[in-house]
């Protein structure tokens, strides 16, 4: 299983924190704790070892005739007959000889540690370092006073400590790995709703679907429902806008029509001639806002669209026809890979630029209108038509997507084409992009690709 990218402030982030969180917690309290435990036991271990070894040691001393101290038999636990094995004994009597055990070859013990017939016991100098000394007072047959000494080094204890601790921290830290690797394995399922639900709005989004696929657990269930009864309603109301928008352009234009003539009868009128020049002119400013407000209306609710998604050449091949037959002077040529390309476009939308440039480039252009279709990268599609016209100036490329702008009034037209096709392009969420070619003017947009495996439709 491949382990997600993770990114700063997402939900994964945060569930992975607190699992850590209480993994470090719940280690360093297991580790802290048995460390804990352990010492306790380890030391009561040692302090019992060394009692009993004391008063072994003390059953088996006993005085000769001269009062020198002896062991009847060696104590039990071979440690205290090796060299410096860190277990030492010693028997002491004022005024004799001191009895030491086979192991203590260089230091001495503490005789005051054995100050009373219970047993006593403190840290002390040992021959090897720090010791764990236990001792007691005992009586001879004279009434001699007998110091009964044992030790431990205090590194032995250590030792099996540290040992302890090590082995410990080295399992702690595997169950810290597992633990996490675990919570890290949980997040990742739990979350995969998510991550499906986030690749199905992409491919809403992308054109690749119309409405959000697969199953999901109950809790995200109800919102996937929610959100494609929303997509579902949203498209009934993408289809009611668009005729309401015919409609209403219908109904509007026969007024418009009336005002006109009514304009034209005024200015057959010499002493109202101007009246009817300026009233004509506001009925054409008014033609040129309404048709130009029902073009952004019908561009916005099919951009507005999820999952809307065309197929190049297929919408540009009518397109291309009507062309021909409108400017049949002219020759429109189209050209683009082999292979069907889907664009992340509603095809009304997609096919009314086309309409636009194409017609645009038809009036200008001397002969030949190009129409090239290409794929600069895999989710982008552009299209760039060109013409061998006089093309335009800077000044004018500044000005040509403004309202109502006309550079030749002989030439047929509104002064509205440009400006809905750049509207229509940023609806589509691209740039309408005019430049000079080497002849006339190319007008460029790149749209993004859909998937081609999906089945265009509006």
């Amino acid at each position: 299983m491949s382990v997600p990218h993770i990114s700063t402030g997402s939900l994964r982030l945060r569930f992975l924190l607190a699992v850590m969180l209480w993994v470090v917690l719940g280690v360093a309290g297991i580790w802290f704790t048995a460390n804990r435990v352990f010492e306790k036991h380890i030391e009561l271990m040692y302090h019992e070892e060394l009692e009993v070894h004391v008063r072994e040691l003390a059953r088996l001393t006993e005085l000769d005739n001269d009062g020198r101290p002896q062991l009847q038999r060696p104590l039990s636990d071979p440690r205290y007959e090796e060299p410096l094995s860190g277990f030492y004994w010693q028997v002491t009597v004022p005024g004799q000889p001191t009895l030491r055990s086979d192991s203590m070859t260089r230091g001495q013990l503490d005789e005051s540690v054995a100050h009373s017939p219970g047993i006593a016991h403190a840290v002390e100098a040992g021959p090897t370092g720090p010791a764990i000394t236990y001792g007691l007072l005992e009586r001879g047959p004279a009434g001699q006073t007998i110091h009964i000494v044992i030790a431990t080094d205090q590194s032995e204890l250590d030792e099996d400590i540290a040992s302890f601790t090590g082995e410990l921290a080295v399992w702690l830290a595997v169950l810290a790995l597992l633990l996490l690797a675990t919570g890290l394995a949980i997040i990742s399922f739990g979350l995969s709703p998510l991550n499906r639900l986030g690749q199905a709005i992409a491919r809403l989004r992308t054109a690749q679907a119309q409405r959000l696929e697969g199953r999901y657990p109950s809790e995200i269930a109800p919102l996937v429902t929610d959100l494609n009864e929303y997509i579902r309603q949203n498209s009934e109301i993408v289809a009611r806008s668009r005729v309401q928008a015919g409609n209403l352009a219908h109904s509007l234009r026969t007024p418009l029509a009336i005002l006109t003539d009514e304009a034209e009868g005024i200015m057959q009128n010499a002493q109202s001639a101007a009246s009817g020049r300026v009233l004509l002119d506001q009925v054409e400013k008014m033609r040129q806002q309404i048709d130009y407000q029902l073009a952004r209306v019908r561009s916005a609710a099919g951009a507005s669209g999820p999952g809307s998604r065309s197929m190049l050449p297929e919408v540009a091949i009518p397109v291309i026809n009507a062309m021909r037959r409108l400017h049949p002077e002219k020759q429109f040529v189209l050209t683009g890979p082999d292979a069907p390309i889907v664009v992340a476009a509603d095809p009304v939308n997609l096919a009314e630029l086309l309409s636009i440039l194409l017609d645009n480039a038809g009036k200008w252009a001397a002969q030949m209108v190009q129409l090239e279709v290409s794929r600069p990268a895999a989710d982008r599609v552009r299209i760039e038509i060109s013409d061998d016209g006089p093309g335009m100036s800077e000044d004018q490329i500044a000005k040509a997507c403004e309202i109502g702008t006309r550079f030749d009034h002989t030439k047929p037209g509104s002064g509205l084409g440009l400006a809905m096709a750049r509207d229509i392009c940023g609806d589509i969420g691209t740039q309408l992009v005019l430049r000079p070619g080497a002849e006339g003017l190319i007008a460029s947009a790149e749209l993004p690709a859909g998937d081609t495996s999906a089945q265009p439709g509006g």
